[in-house]
């Protein structure tokens, strides 16, 4: 870098995450910062620059370049310099391992495949791929399979390597693998192999789609953000038969970008320097114009049903015998006993975590406290978990839920005629007449439109759920429309309006 003086931050600017990167006058790398967006691109890295990168840089000038998927829009405002994401993870692989041939790059949303040919530090890429609109075997899929086992995503990658035979999990689409994470919880699948097994569906997701029959050349790359990951790095290297040395992991790997970024803006563009970059960042998130965006009708307008209430009563004053429902849904548990009159004398709603059996012995512990020691005349199940509820306590009947759903709702309201039932996973439309279910629809395989998606997008926002969530929703004055039909096309949609500002 005989070219260059000074210092140099490079910040990859990415879908769900910051990388920042501080360059010394000879290349080193002094500082390095990591941090999760939630969904803030911009606010995220106004105070990175208002905070720890003003001490490292002495509050002088410095070189500022950007790139990842929202860099372009940052170094517009700033006047920085933008490289693009797939050039500056290149440059900095030819520079910092030399040797090696091909490049795995997994991120937030995206997954890449560089080919690179022979000819030193400014060689072509000979070959190149990317995912498309689906988020399958990406970061964001692992962070939210994490999430639904109740797992830091540090804590995921270790846990992996416990399993010595992880069961086969579907990589092609997120949606499948979630129901098949599902069906393993429910028969009590070690959560250590349950984990195991999304690795390697990522790895395999790489193979089908972005490898597609491709002979990867040695030594491979591997980084981003999920190159942390030593469960996905161990699917990688079995399913694509590669030798333990022949997958190199730079010890920066979540940060290849920001750095390629800095050593090749240095050369390209000399010693360009930006004096302050806070300003332009805080006056756009100050300016309260209109993007130009179609907006939807604020949700605030729309006339609330009624709701049946059904609260408890004392065990005491219970009417004859008691009766104990169990529903074990993908994301919940609940649990309900009632007496001859139907009235509720106790009830729990439990996440499941991926754990049904002790979300059922947490729920009966809780209820036989609250009721004391009176029999119980009968147990039905019902939910995705039934006969694993029903095997499990020695239970009388076991319904599905289109029946169980029909049977309460008539018992509330004898003329009700349509249900509409949204869980955690599933979506149901139930049509009633007389009394007696006549026709059905429920969600396939995919879980659009289901719980599962709001709470991992609530999660992801850094939103709580329960209470916070919908009265955010209800106060929207111009909710932005984001489609209908997938959670991945959805999610990109989210990602886009957040980068522009929603």
């Amino acid at each position: 870098m005989s070219n260059s003086s000074g210092i140099g931050i490079g910040i990859d600017v990415g879908s769900t995450s910051a990388s920042v990167v501080v360059v010394g006058p000879q290349g080193e790398i002094r500082e390095e910062y990591y941090v999760r967006t939630q969904g803030r691109p911009v606010e995220t890295v106004l105070e990175i620059l208002r905070g720890a990168l003003s001490d490292a840089t002495g509050n002088g000038e410095y070189m500022l370049v950007f790139t990842g998927s929202a860099g372009r829009l940052m170094a517009e405002l700033t006047g920085a310099h933008f490289v693009n994401e797939v050039v500056a993870q290149t440059f900095a692989i030819r520079r910092l391992h030399p040797e090696v041939r091909s490049i795995i790059e997994i991120g937030g949303e995206t997954t890449k495949l560089m080919t690179l040919a022979d000819g030193g530090d400014d060689a072509a890429i000979e070959d190149f791929e990317m995912n498309s609109l689906c988020a399958a075997g990406t970061g964001s899929f692992l962070d939210q399979q994490a999430t639904r086992l109740g797992l830091t995503i540090e804590e995921f990658g270790t846990l992996a390597l416990k399993s010595e035979n992880p069961p086969r999990i579907a990589g092609r689409c997120s949606v499948f693998a979630k129901s098949d994470m599902i069906h393993l919880q429910q028969i009590a699948t070690p959560v250590y192999d349950i984990v195991a097994g999304l690795c390697y569906a990522v790895a395999r997701n790489f193979k089908s789609n972005i490898a597609r029959g491709k002979t990867l050349e040695g030594p491979v790359a591997f980084q981003g953000g999920v190159a942390a990951n030593p469960g996905v790095r161990r699917g990688l290297t079995d399913v694509l038969g590669l030798k333990p040395d022949e997958l190199v992991v730079p010890e920066r790997c979540a940060s290849m970008g920001a750095i390629g970024a800095v050593l090749l803006s240095r050369i390209e563009n000399g010693e360009c320097r930006v004096t302050d970059p806070v300003e332009p960042l805080a006056a756009y998130l100050s300016r309260k114009e209109s993007n130009g965006q179609s907006s939807l009708d604020p949700l605030g307008t729309a006339t609330a049903g009624k709701g049946a209430s059904h609260d408890t009563i004392d065990p005491a004053s219970r009417n004859g015998q008691l009766y104990l429902g169990i529903d074990v849904g993908s994301i919940s548990t609940n649990l309900v006993v009632i007496d001859d009159d139907a009235n509720v004398v106790a009830r729990r709603y439990l996440m499941t975590a991926g754990r049904p059996i002790e979300a059922i012995r947490q729920g009966l512990g809780e209820i036989g406290e609250e009721i004391g020691d009176i029999p119980i005349a009968g147990v039905g199940t019902t939910g995705s978990g039934r006969y694993l509820a029903h095997g499990f306590i020695g239970g009388d009947v076991v319904r599905n839920e289109i029946t169980a759903q029909a049977t309460a709702a008539i018992n509330i309201d004898p003329e009700v005629d349509t249900i509409f039932e949204i869980g955690g996973q599933d979506s149901k439309y139930i049509s009633l007449q007389n009394g007696a279910v006549v026709d059905f629809e429920m969600n396939k395989v995919c879980a659009a439109g289901t719980g599962s998606f709001l709470e991992e997008q609530a999660e992801r926002l850094g939103i709580e759920i329960k209470g916070t969530f919908g009265k955010m929703a209800l106060g929207a004055e111009s909710p932005v429309p984001m489609g209908e039909r997938c959670t991945v096309f959805i999610e990109s949609d989210l990602t886009k309006h957040q980068q522009l500002g929603a």
